[in-house]
């Protein structure tokens, strides 16, 4: 069958008129976005990036490899005078020609320019402009914009007004009225349901609905919809996907053994929460530090298997303490990254090169995870009392009919968890040479990093007081964090386009007002997810078309200014919730362990230790092979083949963005994965067992229909017809069984199988279209 198919194919600086967020403003000439010299120029959104892309790594927060004794991101220390030129001073406000670093910047002597010839870096001649003229306004330094608490701004008063619907939308207008673009109409009915139905659920619209929306002539018809679609378990499954990503969720515990862990417990756990809408500042501090809580449940307990999702090894002689000081840096930077959007990482080894982040404070933010009643390796590859690692809790039938009522335990089989658990004395923790586990040097207590909040004295030195850091008001990072990942599940790109770095090196936000008001407004109500879900998808910013114009090609290419709505492909997960939805072959069964769908043979086997239950591949049978993509098992070594092609996370690490990718490989996944021809078959044979076969154009309609979410057009209903009297005139009997043939779904009966393989032939060829995948 293979052989014949593949035949066939700072709250920042509210009173700048911020226009650009590059190291300098830009004007539009012809058409085009170039760059210009600002009239006043901002350390924070114009002279920083310049310094920190070609001057931190030398002259930065790194003491150790700071050169010359000149540090440039702080004032003071920019304005003394130079250890190595007593009376000369790196920098002097408002005279850029007594200003040693700005001397070095343009001198034409290779031996004396900066940065150095030799680090391959260059300054443009605006970057240098921009220096200059930033030295004769005073040299004014400011604090990193993502360090300041959020303020609510005054909201802007676009010029059309008509145009917006709710307050996202006056951020949204004014931007791209400073950039000369307009907003694009709203989109279609068609398109506008099956973007919020794949946004909200992960699915896509059934016919039912699409009939329905299109039908209701209700003002606030579209409102309806996204309450319906919020208000089902289809929500948290969808938001549950991103979860798994930063908090590395697998069914695996990584390194080369790789046996199975009994986490699944966990991901229930999280599709709960999502789906009663638990307030955010809940949903983290009871995966920080359920097991701290006053008389902590069950369910706060298990919530704390967010970190013990890292890998584990079985493997035997190997350092017990080198592995669990691995587990302790997992579980930080996984804070850092995910929860505070800094790349604490940068500081294991030596202090961060561009954050004001000391090795020193790196080590102490690790002190609140490094008292786990835990060790480096527990024990090798056995049974089920390996599947869960010291401290885990055990899951009985009984509690989950009263109080874990959530978890989809089938049996009455044994079920235990890794979770978190306190020593009932305190480990000391030290800083780390170079961030080696066998070189401790300075003894160092929990605290947090100085420049983002000082640590209240008030707070317990524990995981419980680290979430009542991450909550306080005054905390900069938290509420823009998390805003700021949601955004960019709906918009394909965060307000920050650098989710996992809000420091030096991240990029600066599109919208440094709007993130700082929806922060805000985020936290004053009551920190309410769905709430902030519904503002983001019943604003106009969200409801426009996605055509692309040449003008905005042109002039936005990345959409930055969101004056039109994104086009992007959906994740790995909803691209096979999408073949199964909507061939009515998906198990929408909530919860419960991962599933095995079909896979190539040989990958388990040919990637193991040949020890443990999974080191051979064992595939599920029934209902288990259409369950939704979420439930896929990961096993960290191999991950399943046909998501990884399209950019699913192997969960090895914390991860808050995919990579995108366009690969010839994705569309041969398309054509050629048994679940994409089973569903076809499936799909093919429910219509020509419900229609008239006669009118196979109208059947050949409803298939597009099903699957691309709107009625095509004469000219493709045409070609798909022509496609399918190719088929059915090229196909002989043995060739349609064998195509028919993919699968284990019971086989329909009493059909033409030559006319049933070229129908399913047409909706393989549906499936395999770009919009049929992508958010339209």
């Amino acid at each position: 069958m293979n052989t014949l198919w593949n035949r066939l194919r700072a709250g920042v600086i509210l009173f700048l008129s911020v226009t650009t967020i590059q190291s300098c403003q830009r004007s539009q000439e012809d058409g085009q976005i170039v760059e210009s010299v600002p009239d006043q120029v901002s350390y924070n959104f114009h002279v920083r990036p310049i310094l920190s892309d070609n001057c931190f790594a030398c002259h930065g927060p790194d003491a150790n490899k700071r050169e010359a004794g000149l540090r440039l991101d702080i004032a003071e220390e920019a304005f003394k005078a130079l250890q190595e030129t007593p009376g000369a001073h790196g920098l002097v406000p408002g005279r850029p020609m007594q200003s040693v670093a700005y001397l070095r910047m343009i001198s034409d002597d290779p031996e004396q320019r900066m940065p150095p010839p030799g680090s391959n870096l260059k300054l443009t001649d605006t970057e240098i402009k921009v220096i200059e003229k930033w030295i004769k306004q005073g040299a004014k330094y400011e604090p990193h914009w993502a360090f300041v608490p959020p303020q609510k701004p005054d909201l802007p008063q676009p010029k059309d007004k008509d145009w917006v619907l709710n307050e996202i939308d006056r951020f949204t207008r004014t931007k791209m009225q400073e950039v000369g673009l307009k907003p694009n109409e709203q989109a279609d009915k068609e398109s506008l349901l099956k973007r919020l139905s794949l946004d909200l659920t992960g699915l896509p619209p059934t016919l039912e609905m699409m009939d329905e929306f299109l039908q209701d002539q209700r003002p606030d018809a579209y409102e309806h919809w996204v309450d319906q679609l919020m208000a089902g378990a289809a929500y948290g499954e969808k938001m549950a996907v991103y979860w798994m990503d930063i908090a590395r969720f697998a069914d695996s515990h990584g390194f080369q053994d790789d046996s199975y862990r009994s986490m699944w417990p966990w991901r229930d756990w999280v599709i709960h929460a999502f789906n009663t809408n638990m307030p955010y500042d809940r949903f983290i501090t009871w995966q920080l530090a359920g097991d701290l809580l006053p008389e902590p449940t069950k369910e706060q307990i298990l919530a704390t298997g967010f970190n013990r999702n890292h890998k584990i090894t079985e493997e035997g002689g190997i350092v017990d303490e080198e592995y669990r000081v691995m587990y302790v840096t997992d579980r930080t930077n996984t804070f850092g990254k995910a929860l505070m959007g800094i790349t604490m990482e940068c500081a294991g080894c030596h202090d961060h090169k561009y954050d004001p982040i000391s090795q020193k404070e790196y080590y102490q933010l690790y002190a609140f995870f490094n008292n786990i009643r835990e060790r480096g390796i527990e024990s090798v590859v056995g049974g089920p009392e390996t599947y869960a690692k010291v401290p885990f809790m055990e899951i009985t039938n009984e509690e989950v009919a009263s109080i874990l009522t959530f978890v989809n335990k089938k049996d009455t089989l044994g079920l235990i968890v890794s979770v978190m658990g306190e020593l009932d004395s305190i480990r000391p923790s030290y800083i780390l040479d170079r961030g080696l586990y066998d070189q401790p040097t300075v003894a160092v207590k929990p605290n947090t990093p100085e420049a983002i909040l000082t640590f209240d004295a008030g707070f317990e030195p524990n995981r419980l007081g680290l979430a009542q850091w991450m909550f306080d008001p005054k905390n900069p990072l938290t509420a823009r964090v998390f805003v700021n990942q949601i955004w960019q599940e709906f918009f394909g790109r965060g307000i920050v386009s650098t989710p996992g770095d809000f420091g030096m090196q991240g990029a600066l936000p599109s919208h440094p007002e709007l993130l700082d008001w929806l922060a805000v407004d985020f936290m004053e109500h009551g920190w309410d997810i769905k709430r902030l879900v519904r503002q983001m998808v019943t604003s106009a910013t969200y409801k426009q078309s996605a055509v692309l114009s040449a003008d905005k090609l042109d002039k936005d290419p990345e959409n930055i200014y969101l004056a039109r709505a994104p086009r992007f492909r959906v994740k790995a997960e909803f691209v096979r919730d999408i073949v199964l939805a909507s061939s009515g072959l998906i198990n929408k069964e909530i919860g419960g362990p991962s599933a095995k769908p079909y896979q190539p043979p040989g990958l388990w086997e040919g990637a193991t230790s040949g020890r443990g239950i999974l080191s051979v591949y064992k595939q599920d049978r029934g209902p288990q092979l259409y369950r939704r993509g979420l439930y896929n098992f990961i096993k960290r070594t191999v991950p399943p083949p046909a998501m990884t092609m399209f950019d699913a996370s192997n969960r090895d690490q914390c991860e808050v963005e995919r990579t995108t990718t366009n690969t010839p490989l994705q569309a041969l996944v398309m054509l050629n994965d048994p679940t994409v021809l089973e569903a076809s078959r499936v799909l093919a044979g429910r219509l020509l067992q419900s229609s008239d076969s006669r009118d196979m154009e109208s059947t050949i309609q409803h298939a597009f229909r099903q699957i691309v979410c709107r009625k095509p057009t004469e000219k493709e209903t045409k070609l798909l017809m022509q496609y399918f009297t190719g088929r059915m005139d090229a196909l002989s009997i043995e060739e349609a069984r064998d195509l028919l043939s993919v699968g284990e779904y019971p086989m329909a009966e009493g059909l033409d199988e030559v006319e049933w393989a070229s129908l399913m032939q047409v909706i393989v060829s549906i499936y395999n279209l770009e919009e049929t995948i992508s958010k339209t």
